[in-house]
């Protein structure tokens, strides 16, 4: 099974539960666009702050982006990625300096907003409740999630073939979580 069909089974599974944080969702205040060139590829692709799709493409690079906006508290946004070259299905965030900095800057530009539903309603926040222990294994990858009060997160990477990168492992904890998934 596809990573991706295994988290969205999880996702829909008696695993998890979605409970309120009391805080509504946040939003950029404004459109972000940058572009720059691409880490794997060396293109120069063009990111608007519209809608990211699956659909036949494919979207690489993307844990600077990603981790700005959760810095920032952006917890709800459009984001629409495209390559100069109209003939690419396959496209890459730009990688800047190497970091999330460019990214956050940006945001910080903007601002931020309460998020808004299609009725013109605050949207309420909400954090995932893990119910018991979920693990996803694929080639000599694995994700492995158990219920806790505490967030502690711990990651590797192995690039054999790049020594820039080499072996990298880092664990962090986080705020204590009430039941609901609050801090």
């Amino acid at each position: 099974m596809r990573i991706s069909a295994t988290i969205n089974s999880f996702k829909s599974s008696n695993l998890i539960s979605w409970k309120t944080t009391g805080k509504l969702q946040q939003t950029p205040a404004g459109c972000i666009e940058l572009s720059g060139k691409t880490l794997q590829s060396g293109k120069v692709s063009k990111l608007l702050c519209t809608s990211l799709c699956k659909d036949g493409y494919k979207i690489r690079t993307v844990e600077h982006l990603l981790s700005a906006l959760e810095a920032k508290g952006i917890d709800n946004c459009r984001i629409q990625i495209q390559s100069l070259d109209s003939e690419d299905t396959e496209v890459e965030v730009p990688i800047f300096d190497g970091s999330a900095n460019a990214w956050v800057e940006a945001i910080e530009q903007v601002g931020r907003k309460e998020a808004l539903d299609r009725c013109g309603n605050n949207v309420e926040k909400l954090a995932p409740y893990l119910s018991e222990p979920f693990y996803v294994l694929r080639n000599d990858s694995f994700m492995v999630a158990f219920p806790a009060s505490k967030v502690h997160i711990s990651c590797g990477i192995d690039f054999p073939k790049v020594r820039e990168i080499g072996k990298q492992f880092k664990s962090l904890s986080f705020l204590t979580f009430n039941r609901l998934g609050c801090g």
